[in-house]
């Protein structure tokens, strides 16, 4: 898979989205920080999010419309009102996109309705994600699909036949650039509940990149993630925590991103190979190994004994393995303390 020049794959260090969603608080020059910040960090993607409250659902005071899971952090909230908190406002889009652009960061959004791809489509967006609560929204998969442009499917709570269905139509659509993303919807997400050796499984029956969309707090769980092939991973992106906001609780910070972006980098290069034995960068450290030292000064013709020789560090004698055997064997010529054993010394 492949979105503007950068590659995806198990070859490529994995990318890293930083998700805006509802962190600029309904402020344009938040957002653009944040633009600025991810920047900084060191990352080349950027997401938002496109919708409007009355997009997305409706204004209404039945109880269908109301959050009522006591655990949930939007507890009590309508979706209404919740939407009109964390939606970003498209008179922005096109402020945000630019100053990405600017920087050299590929910016990208998940649409919520066949309206809000249309608009993106007049911007010109180079991707879409589609949000997991949405994988069973056929219409507006359809619609994103037939754009042509590549899809990261959020899997969130859907079932192996909802992912493979949601997949199905995308191919149908003539559209074969797609990825999926190991999602656990829950806000914030608890790293018992990841099972991140699922993405191993996903990518062997759905055969597509897979990476991981975390809610999980902290930066351990999408570090992790890396041995299980993952290709992308989404983290929540806020310029402060304490600033609150609908997603503020779930999200990381700059220095948090930073580390990620460093860290993520590192846990897969580190994967590499399966290889023995040395490698050129160790192969200078042979030499703080373990052998036979004569550790008094001996004379021609005086007895070795487990008295005047050691294994000891550097490894310039003889292997420690021949120190059995170079017991009672005499000495060819004078040796001082702190030379190595080697055979030239031993009277055959």
């Amino acid at each position: 898979m492949k979105i503007k020049n950068i590659n995806i794959g198990i070859n490529y260090p994995p990318i890293i989205i930083a998700e805006m969603s509802g962190n600029h608080n309904q402020s344009l020059k938040n957002a653009i920080k944040i633009v600025e910040k991810a920047k900084k960090c060191g990352l080349k993607f950027l997401k938002i999010q496109t919708y409007t409250p009355d997009t997305i659902t409706l204004k209404s005071n039945r109880k269908d419309f109301f959050i009522r899971d006591k655990k949930n952090i939007w507890y009590g909230q309508s979706l209404y009102n919740l939407y009109k908190k964390a939606y970003t406002p498209w008179e922005w889009h096109e402020a945000i996109f630019k100053r990405a652009k600017e920087l050299g960061i590929i910016c990208f959004s998940t649409p919520f309705d066949p309206s809000s791809v249309d608009f993106l489509e007049s911007l010109k967006v180079p991707a879409y994600k589609i949000a997991s609560f949405e994988i069973t929204d056929f219409p507006l998969i359809k619609k994103v699909a037939q754009t042509n442009k590549p899809i990261i499917l959020s899997t969130g709570m859907a079932s192996k036949n909802e992912i493979a269905e949601a997949i199905d139509l995308i191919k149908k659509s003539g559209n074969s650039s797609y990825a999926i993303l190991k999602c656990t919807s829950s806000y914030p997400a608890d790293p018992k509940n990841i099972n991140l050796k699922t993405i191993i499984d996903m990518r062997k029956k759905f055969k597509c990149e897979v990476g991981l969309s975390d809610h999980t707090l902290g930066i351990g769980v999408a570090i992790a993630s890396i041995p299980f092939k993952t290709t992308i991973i989404e983290k929540h992106f806020t310029l402060n925590r304490r600033n609150g906001g609908v997603d503020s609780k779930f999200s990381i910070e700059p220095d948090e991103m930073m580390k990620l972006v460093n860290e993520v980098n590192s846990a897969w290069k580190s994967i590499g190979k399966i290889k023995y034995g040395c490698t050129e960068s160790e192969k200078k450290s042979l030499n703080h190994r373990k052998s036979i030292y004569i550790t008094k000064d001996m004379k021609k013709g005086e007895i070795i004994t487990q008295k005047n020789i050691k294994v000891i560090r550097p490894a310039f004698g003889l292997h420690s393995k021949y120190f059995d055997k170079v017991i009672g064997s005499k000495l060819i010529k004078n040796a001082k303390s702190g030379t190595a054993l080697k055979w030239k010394l031993i009277k055959k």
